[in-house]
């Protein structure tokens, strides 16, 4: 339904944007980013048949979020089926939109994959507020990847939660190319029984006067597993860099395990740059009280 959305937005098949004349080029330098390039990403452009182009025009602040749902069946098919979503955001200049990408299946232990890609990129003053919610089968596999370019005083703030499938990835790359841009990259994941889920963020910090705030907290139960790897990038010359980065983990369970790992690489010498993981159980006084 695009009845709440204003006139002036663009939303339209991906396959539809491909033949319009204005929007061609565009789409095809996201299609073909290098940013992606990885067997995932290769293996989405390759076989997507559909997917969104969803364009906010300059000054447009849409008031009622924007809600993507993604629904995933099992069949019985051998191999079970694949379904390869794709999303490219363009928000222009000082505009502003909330986006809620979620992802459900319509069993609770059906056997499917899911690879989905989402470009999000920021023009001047634009602001968006994303957040991605996964509650797959807990058969499925879910591999998704979002990119994020921001652009002069931009304000990127997401928020990725992570609940069903049987194995989950989210690779997440934020690019700040252009001083004053802002990001958080929040995130949550709780995972029991045998579930799997891996998030690999990049920060990639390339002109200065940028900030970002990254905080994942995860919640382990049974003997499910979880992987964290946060790299922050502060390129030469990216003076006045605010970069934090924070990783918190519970385990409910002397089976369950987390490999954390934040990253920090620095080549500037006038930042302010913090990160940090903690894995922890719960204090045997605190669940008496």
């Amino acid at each position: 339904s695009l009845a709440s959305l204003p006139e002036s937005v663009v939303a339209m098949d991906l396959r539809e944007a491909l033949r319009d004349g204005e929007y061609e080029a565009t789409l095809r330098e996201y299609l073909e980013h290098p940013v992606l390039a990885n067997g995932f990403a290769a293996l989405n452009t390759a076989l997507f048949t559909s997917g969104l182009f969803l364009k906010i025009p300059r000054g447009v602040k849409v008031e009622v979020p924007i809600h993507l749902l993604f629904i995933g069946e099992a069949v019985a098919a051998n191999p079970p089926p694949a379904a390869f979503p794709r999303v490219l955001v363009l928000a222009e200049e000082n505009s502003s939109a909330t986006i809620i990408e979620s992802y459900a299946g319509t069993s609770d232990d059906g056997v499917y994959l899911t690879n989905a890609i989402v470009d999000l990129n920021l023009s001047e003053g634009a602001r968006l507020d994303h957040y991605k919610i996964q509650r797959e089968s807990r058969g499925a596999f879910h591999i998704a990847a979002t990119r994020a370019e921001l652009g002069p005083n931009s304000t990127y703030n997401t928020t990725a939660i992570n609940f069903g499938a049987a194995l989950s990835r989210h690779d997440i790359h934020v690019q700040m190319d252009h001083e004053g841009a802002e990001c958080s990259v929040d995130g949550l994941y709780m995972v029991d029984g045998r579930q799997h889920t891996d998030t690999h963020s990049v920060i990639d910090h390339k002109q200065p006067h940028c900030s970002s705030h990254q905080l994942y907290k995860g919640i382990l139960d049974g003997r499910s597993r979880a992987v964290f790897n946060g790299k922050v990038f502060v390129r030469h010359g990216a003076q006045q860099t605010d970069a934090r980065q924070t990783n918190k983990n519970l385990l409910l369970s002397t089976d369950a395990r987390v490999d954390t790992k934040p990253q920090l690489e620095i080549f500037a010498d006038d930042v302010k740059c913090t990160h940090g993981a903690a894995v922890g159980q719960i204090d045997e006084e605190e669940r008496f009280y």
